[in-house]
């Protein structure tokens, strides 16, 4: 379900939580995310493969996917292909934080966590309005456990669970408050990273997505989030993006 955006009455992503000492808290958390991974590898809905999920990161930043495709189903990793190469590019290039410092940082879930099969067009399937709500309840106990204050949501479908729908030239680049799952949360969406989409290779959305990744290296969740993680040399918050390698790549099908 969208969240509502510069809802009233929204709780502080804080609030209601127990004061106990930062490292059993951290304990907890983590404990608790293990429980629910659990459940996840055990739920399997009909037309899905077997559920994706990476560790257990205790993070304020949450990054939301649409689904895992089917090298991640392999892998067992969300993220682990050629979108995920392209989605940490960008996130290097930005915050010169290494693929592996932003896994090990930032919590990354998904709207479904099962590949969802091919289509008859020849690619991956669009989960149903129906099948979503088979996983949004997962999204939202891990929203409840982390109370996470920076959502990133990649691609249209992650975008439509936390903002409802809308084209991607009106969110790309932008930053909005929105309440998710009952938590008061500030959402910088991305474009999804797939190969087979030109929207962020050609303008306007070279354009967005270069902004929408200069707002997250600024953004003082994901700086604290990424504090202490190696940085390439040269490499700074803020720094410009550029939407695709510098090698020569195929053209997009």
């Amino acid at each position: 379900m969208a969240g509502a955006v510069k809802g009233a009455g929204r709780r502080r992503a804080d609030e209601g939580t127990p004061r106990i000492g930062p490292g059993r808290r951290l304990r907890a958390t983590e404990a608790a995310l293990r429980a629910l991974h659990l459940e996840l590898a055990a739920f399997q809905p009909p037309g899905f493969g077997p559920t994706v999920h990476g560790p257990p990161v205790v993070s304020r930043v949450f990054l939301l996917g649409q689904a895992p495709g089917p090298h991640e189903a392999r892998l067992g990793r969300p993220f682990a292909w050629t979108a995920g190469k392209t989605l940490f590019r960008w996130l290097e290039q930005a915050t010169g934080a290494a693929e592996e410092a932003v896994r090990a940082r930032v919590y990354i879930s998904a709207v479904a966590r099962g590949f969802p099969g091919k289509a008859r067009s020849g690619g991956d399937r669009v989960p149903t309005p129906e099948e979503i709500a088979l996983w949004r309840p997962f999204v939202a106990r891990e929203v409840e456990i982390l109370g996470p204050a920076l959502v990133v949501p990649i691609g249209k479908l992650a975008i439509a669970e936390v903002l409802g729908e809308r084209p991607l030239v009106e969110v790309i680049g932008r930053a909005f408050r929105a309440e998710w799952h009952g938590r008061d949360v500030e959402v910088v969406p991305l474009p999804h990273p797939s190969g087979a989409s030109t929207w962020y290779k050609v303008e306007p959305g070279r354009t967005l997505l270069g902004q929408a990744l200069r707002r997250l290296a600024r953004h003082p969740e994901l700086r604290r989030a990424l504090a202490g993680a190696v940085e390439r040399p040269g490499a700074r918050a803020g720094t410009a993006v550029s939407a695709a390698p510098a090698r020569r790549r195929p053209a997009a099908r």
